[in-house]
């Protein structure tokens, strides 16, 4: 269990056991409830009387434990980054690498398990983090960066440098912290044999004996010619804020101010903020359909046409044309726009899963479960837009390889030199 993450709460060392056994579970519970709902409704959505009802207590109560919602908000964050520490604490006693990482999959789907049965109660996800002010978002990234650094220890052995060290971190915390929004499929007593193929794919890769890693990027589409107050500058504008700040921390305000125009020009080319958001997931949506198209027209093998598109969307994440939306924004989006987004996006992780179908047909895939396989390479390429973040010196040349090809090879595989 992670130690306590809010000192100044602590009841005095004097108090009754019985008192601070009441404190702490109601603190708990408190912590608890927030993080459903910052997982349900964002940060910017999370009232502490939204909280103190869920809990039964007057909003003055809340306060008692809390003294204000970002407080509460950066504690639910970092419950969240102490139980990953701890997850990966565990798995730090297994004897090497490739069992490390089993392991630590292992202790993170049995988690997941434990609170899809009710056995233990959900934790805050980190996307809403930038959403946080300062002093608020200094601690939760401080440990956030520190959780990264330990779990960059898994890959110290293999004579690799920092950035190629930073880039297979990052994609393996991006495959972790999306593992909640697929692995429902399953039934709870299934999630370990989805964590065990989960390893095996990172560990051996997907790529059949004698195929290397070999894209063929496609030409970049060149996005339409901008003016300030383009749709596309809007869409643009707004998709980089929601990536930042949540769905409801991308004000109209904010993205009018990113494109340093007034409120009236948002309006004059926007009906409403939902319609803008649903036409950024459009947008994403668009380019990565027409991508797979692409890879699909070009021709070759399985494994060819989604290392091409893989390699494409990476790199186009970090270009002109990018980034494209995250899946986070899903969670705090209004109920029937969540629906139809989510259903896209399965839809379209399962066109990753034809090509690799197609792979195993043809002999340039190796027998994989093709279904958890599409949501690792989804989940890789919605994560790339993070990249410069984590990866000092990435650029979109050297992004696919530093990124997408450990995925494809296997984790512990040499460095692209």
């Amino acid at each position: 269990m992670p130690r306590s993450l809010d000192p100044e709460t602590v009841p005095a060392p004097d108090a009754a056991p019985r008192q601070t056994r009441r404190y702490a579970q109601k603190r708990d519970a408190i912590l608890h409830a927030a993080a459903a709902l910052i997982n349900e409704a964002g940060v910017k959505g999370t009232t502490l009387a939204d909280v103190a009802r869920s809990v039964g207590l007057m909003t003055n109560s809340v306060t008692y434990y809390y003294r204000r919602k970002e407080d509460l908000a950066a504690a639910c964050f970092l419950h969240t980054i102490g139980v990953l520490d701890g997850l990966v604490a565990r798995a730090e006693a297994a004897p090497d690498g490739p069992a490390r990482l089993a392991r630590l999959l292992d202790l993170a789907v049995a988690h997941r398990a434990a609170t899809a049965a009710g056995e233990e109660p959900d934790i805050a996800v980190l996307h809403d983090v930038r959403a946080l002010p300062a002093p608020q978002a200094e601690s939760v990234f401080s440990a956030y960066n520190a959780l990264f650094r330990r779990l960059r220890g898994l890959f110290d052995e293999d004579g690799l440098d920092r950035q190629d060290r930073n880039a297979r971190t990052h994609l393996l915390l991006s495959v972790l912290h999306s593992t909640r929004l697929w692995i429902g499929r399953y039934e709870p007593r299934d999630y370990a044999r989805a964590g065990a193929r989960m390893a095996d794919l990172l560990t051996h890769g997907m790529a059949a004996p004698g195929f290397a890693w070999r894209p063929a990027p496609l030409p970049e589409q060149s996005p339409p010619e901008e003016s300030e107050v383009s749709p596309e500058a809007f869409l643009r504008a707004a998709t980089i804020l929601i990536n930042q700040q949540g769905y409801r921390g991308a004000s109209v305000e904010k993205i009018s101010g990113l494109l340093k125009v007034t409120k009236g020009s948002f309006y004059h080319h926007n009906d409403n903020k939902d319609d803008l958001v649903a036409n950024c997931f459009a947008r994403s949506f668009a380019q990565i359909r027409a991508v797979q198209d692409a890879a699909a027209s070009r021709g070759g093998c399985g494994w060819d046409r989604i290392c091409t598109a893989s390699a494409t969307l990476v790199r186009s994440q970090l270009g002109p044309g990018g980034p494209l939306l995250r899946v986070t924004a899903f969670s705090a989006l209004p109920e029937a726009l969540r629906t139809e987004t989510r259903r896209t996006m399965n839809r379209l992780t399962e066109r990753f899963g034809f090509c690799l179908v197609d792979g195993m047909a043809d002999g340039s895939v190796r027998p994989l479960d093709a279904g958890i396989a599409a949501q690792l390479v989804s989940s890789m390429v919605n994560a790339a837009a993070e990249l410069p973040a984590w990866v000092p010196g990435v650029t979109p040349d050297n992004a696919a390889d530093l990124y997408a090809r450990p995925l494809f090879l296997g984790l512990f595989v040499p460095a692209a030199r």
